[in-house]
């Protein structure tokens, strides 16, 4: 029986015992023919080191790690099958690891788009058109959104931010994050105009006056909920005209410490005020680095075109 007989008597075994969708039976007919293919000799047949420098090749044909992994899983199967069936008296496939996956790179904002949301932010804060409700809910999401881009806090940290916060005006302020650390904070001057005008405002509204939260709501917590902030960001987003999709509070978290990177800041200073206990976790950020260290060459090296 060559490779391809067995390919079939494999997806016929997926499709009777297992009941595989005919998408997948699909996805291990392409995946396990391209194999076949690239080896000599058919798939069959194929040794450890014929699956390995099959691996090399499409990882250097440039598929993505997901892919690799994929296509090394339905190669697996049919080998066990193989075994299963008395087709083959060994598993080449034992010793082979899975392709590593990396890791995704953050999802962030340009400079420019952060700037668009800030601006529109401070203009719909600004606006005397609006009435008592809808001025007081753009007042509070233009100091969330400075406040957020100015720290980078957790969204759980700034919707739960204390009212001393605001009532010090400090340059400063210690926050209490996972693991109940404290970490200190920096504040931008309109970060703290931003929540001295909203702590005016809100100071007004019996309701909000007394509440110990920077951000009060009526909810169990007492405070802003982070799904509301979400909705409100995204909303803020899309009369900015930037995509909703691409917009969320932890992307702004992201943003805050790529344009940090970018701008000359030290890995280790971004991790201290992110609140990471891991330098490793800081790391997602390196691509910045590179790209900095790339810039830094081809702008200041002299034999740089």
């Amino acid at each position: 029986m060559n490779s391809a007989a067995r390919i079939e008597a494999f997806l016929e075994m997926m499709s009777a015992e297992r009941g595989a969708a005919e998408n997948t039976l699909s996805s291990y007919r392409r995946d396990l023919e391209d194999a076949s293919a690239g080896i000599g000799g058919g798939l069959a047949a194929a040794t450890s080191a014929d699956i390995r420098a099959y691996l090399d090749d499409i990882a250097a044909r440039g598929f993505a790690a997901t892919s690799q992994a994929r296509k090394l899983s339905a190669i697996r199967q049919f080998f066990k099958f193989l075994y299963a069936e008395g087709l083959r008296g060994d598993d080449p496939t034992g010793t082979l690891g899975s392709p590593r996956k990396g890791r995704p790179l953050p999802k962030t904002m340009s400079e420019a788009d952060t700037g668009r949301l800030l601006d529109r932010a401070a203009q719909e804060a600004m606006d005397p058109s609006l009435h008592d409700g809808d001025s007081l809910a753009a007042l509070r999401l233009h100091a969330l959104v400075e406040v957020l881009y100015a720290t980078g806090l957790r969204v759980s940290e700034l919707v739960g931010l204390p009212v001393t916060v605001a009532q010090r005006d400090d340059r400063f302020f210690m926050v209490r994050g996972k693991g109940n650390k404290e970490r200190m904070v920096p504040l931008s001057a309109k970060a703290r105009t931003a929540m001295r005008t909203w702590l005016a405002a809100r100071a007004a509204v019996p309701a909000l006056a007394d509440s110990p939260f920077l951000f009060p709501a009526a909810a169990d917590s007492g405070y802003l909920s982070r799904q509301v902030f979400a909705r409100e960001l995204k909303g803020l987003a899309a009369r900015a005209g930037i995509a909703a999709a691409k917009i969320s509070p932890h992307v702004l978290r992201h943003a805050f410490a790529s344009h940090l990177l970018q701008n000359g800041a030290d890995l280790r200073a971004v991790q201290q005020l992110l609140g990471h206990a891991d330098i490793s976790t800081t790391q997602i950020y390196t691509h910045v680095l590179e790209e900095r260290l790339v810039r830094l060459v081809n702008d200041h090296h002299p034999l740089a075109d």
